[in-house]
This record gives C-alpha cells, sequence and structure tokens, in this order.
C-alpha cells in the first residue's frame, strides 16, 4: 500500500492549486483522510480532514479558501487550495490511518511522500 501525492508547484498570491492524493494497492476501503503540511523550520499540522462519510473540517487558517473532498472509487483524495498566501507555502502530505487491503484492515499511520507548494507574493 502506498499513498502517493501530486498537483503541488510554484503560483503566485491569490493563485489555485488542486493537490491529489491516490492510494495504490488491493485497496477496497480507505477510512479518513487528512491533508497536513510542514512549512521550514515548523511542525506538521493539520489542515483539512474528511471521514469516511464525508464530514470534514479545517484549520481556521485556511477556512473559505481550501476544500477538501474524495472519490472512493478512485481511491483518491483532494484539495482544492485557492486564493492562495505566501504563508501557506509548505511541503503538503497526505494521511490516513485505516486502510482495508487484500483480505485483511490495518489500524496504522499512512503519508504520502509529499508535495511542494510555493506561493511567491
Amino acid at each position: 500500500v502506498q499513498l502517493q501525492a501530486s498537483g503541488g508547484g510554484l503560483v503566485q498570491a491569490g493563485g489555485s492549486l488542486r493537490l491529489s492524493c491516490v492510494a495504490s494497492g488491493s485497496i477496497y476501503s480507505v477510512g479518513d483522510w487528512g491533508w497536513y503540511r510542514q512549512a521550514p523550520g515548523k511542525q506538521r499540522e493539520l489542515v483539512a480532514r474528511i471521514t469516511s462519510r464525508g464530514s470534514t473540517n479545517y484549520d481556521d487558517s485556511v477556512k473559505g479558501r481550501f476544500t477538501i473532498s474524495r472519490d472512493d472509487d478512485k481511491k483518491t483524495v483532494y484539495l482544492q487550495m485557492s486564493s492562495l498566501k505566501p504563508e501557506d507555502t509548505a511541503v503538503y502530505y497526505c494521511y490516513t490511518d485505516y486502510i482495508c487491503a487484500g483480505s485483511s484492515c490495518a489500524w496504522r499511520d499512512y503519508w504520502g511522500q509529499g508535495t511542494q507548494v510555493t506561493v511567491s507574493s
């Protein structure tokens, strides 16, 4: 099982990006998804989360600008980021703690490899 994140890049302030993260392997179910970010010299922080039932919550710093969504058929989570600010610059990581694959389900930490988002002023 692997999580592969993509979609990062360099964008001007006020611009938009869409991040994607796909879970690969013989997966038939993913639990809650989260997007985290880590800026240089700072701790990793939760940006947005979506439950298996589709309920969402966001860090106050991104409310109204970011939207998390999921496509369970594609085993993919998305993060639509709009009105980007220089302070959004960070490496963004996708995360889940529950995956069913093959004949078993496991509670453990699954992290994507990270995708760099850089917002210029």
